[in-house]
């Protein structure tokens, strides 16, 4: 079956504000801010400024790896960023990432600013010495897959999630051009763990810590209503990949961080301590505010 709709793109692109459809208020062809606003610090070193999208739920991931291996200087504070309301087009939120997108980190400590998801994840394996084998050849595995990921998730999520689910036309054509895409993609992980428990090696890391909550979601049915459709199951590597480390403390609760979908005792708006886990979700608080 054929697209029945024929697009001739005209000879200069001309922007149509009123064309983005939910995203019309944030998608737009220039850089730089929109408004003025300062972005709040709390008192820990890290400071994240995120949503919980998997790129977000990297950083947060990683930060309670550290913690959880005893690294306390990894406190962090997690301020929440709306993109469906703009705030990541804040001058504040400019001048730590140009780009606009989140995750963004701020290192109080050495006033590094670092953004995109797989700088921060390299960044904080280095300045604190965990989940990046010290050995040459192994710490080049492991940013095999991590750049594996960071060239692999826009086919997954702006290709595959965008034209699958959240696009507001179905067209037959990108569908499958980005299905096959990312069945080829997950055909990769699925043979890479069929000969080691980790990607990268028999290690866990950032490179794992990067590619979980992409296709590790993906995998266990938990994005864009697409496990049906994609044949999930049959990735039995990936799924027994996933599984463990869904099943690791750190990775519960980093996954739920800056979040604001799903069940409310999976939604921790904004984390500034370790007890917002036990005392602040949104099933504690008793709420159930759109955000």
């Amino acid at each position: 079956m054929s697209d029945t709709h024929q697009y001739e793109p005209p000879r200069v692109w001309i922007w149509d504000a009123e064309n983005g459809r939910q995203w019309a208020k944030t998608n737009r062809p220039i850089a730089g801010a929109t408004h003025k606003a300062t972005l709040p610090h709390g008192k820990h070193p890290l400071q994240i400024y995120s949503l919980a999208t998997p790129n977000g739920q990297k950083v947060t991931i990683m930060a309670e790896e550290l913690l959880a291996i005893g690294e306390t200087g990894a406190e962090y504070d997690a301020h929440l960023i709306r993109i469906g309301e703009g705030e990541q087009f804040s001058s504040g939120f400019v001048e730590i990432n140009p780009n606009s997108k989140i995750p963004a980190l701020l290192d109080a400590e050495t006033g590094s600013r670092v953004f995109e998801s797989g700088a921060i994840l390299l960044y904080l394996a280095e300045k604190f010495g965990h989940f990046l084998p010290k050995n040459p050849s192994a710490r080049t595995e492991v940013l095999n897959w991590l750049f594996w990921l960071q060239g692999s998730a826009p086919y997954l999520g702006g290709g595959f999630g965008h034209f699958y689910a959240y696009a507001p036309e179905k067209f037959e054509y990108p569908i499958n051009r980005f299905t096959m895409e990312v069945k080829r993609q997950l055909d990769v992980l699925d043979r890479e763990l069929a000969e080691h428990k980790y990607l990268g090696g028999d290690e866990y890391s950032i490179a794992d810590i990067a590619i979980w909550p992409w296709y590790g979601n993906l995998v266990l049915g938990e994005a864009y209503g697409a496990g049906e459709f994609l044949q999930v199951e049959s990735y039995k590597n990936v799924r027994r990949w996933a599984n463990e480390i869904l099943a690791r403390p750190a990775v519960q609760r980093g996954r739920i961080v800056n979040r604001t979908s799903g069940k409310l005792s999976e939604q921790l708006h904004e984390r500034h301590d370790a007890s917002d886990f036990d005392l602040r979700t949104q099933d504690k608080l008793g709420v159930q505010t759109a955000v």
